[in-house]
């Protein structure tokens, strides 16, 4: 056996087992980088995957069995607003809780476009990525508004009187009617838990 042959023999074996150690390690990486994005992280990515100035609809499989298609427009630290995307073209945004997706049900390009997002950071990047589902009631609270509350109990039409830090309290009354004491037919102190989404 010739030197030279040994030697680029053995220059080929080290080829070849450091490539293998360079796939491997690269195989790791990218099993821990999935391994740490959340649902919001890859809700956000499936986002952003549109087309400039494009919009994306989303189909979500709640808790309950509800089916519902969302083009979301804001996210939330564990929440998603957006437009409704409803058979009767009726148009109405929501608030929806991440909390209360069972599935998500992407589109082939969608599933993959979900996988190329960077997890986000512990801290988020913008102020919008720390905002809790709390935080938006309370707004909505301030601001009155009658919504259409979908809990896993059931839907009912009212007016958020106060949040508290794991529940709220709804004022119920007929939908299109002004919160009026004389109009309120009970109130029901919901558990944010059993939230699903708001209809506003």
């Amino acid at each position: 056996m010739r030197w030279e042959n040994l030697f680029d023999e053995l220059e080929s074996q080290l080829e070849h087992e450091l490539g293998a150690d360079r796939v491997d390690l690269q195989a790791e990486e990218e099993r821990l980088r999935l391994g740490r994005l959340s649902l919001r992280d890859r809700l956000v990515a499936i986002s952003e995957s549109a087309d400039e100035g494009g919009t994306v609809d989303i189909r979500v499989l709640l808790r309950t069995g509800e089916d519902l298609l969302v083009r979301p427009s804001t996210y939330g630290k564990d929440w998603v607003a957006g437009e409704l995307v409803e058979p009767s073209h009726r148009r109405s945004q929501c608030v929806l809780s991440l909390a209360a997706v069972a599935a998500v049900r992407p589109e082939r390009e969608q599933l993959m476009a979900s996988m190329t997002s960077a997890p986000a950071a512990a801290e988020g990047t913008q102020l919008i990525d720390r905002i809790g589902l709390p935080f938006v009631l309370r707004d909505l609270c301030r601001r009155r508004a009658g919504i259409e509350v979908i809990s896993s109990t059931g839907r009912m039409f009212g007016t958020i009187d106060r949040v508290g830090r794991d529940h709220l309290d709804l004022a119920v009354h007929q939908p299109g009617s002004p919160r009026r004491e004389i109009r309120v037919s009970h109130y029901l102190i919901i558990p944010l838990e059993h939230l699903l989404y708001l209809r506003i």
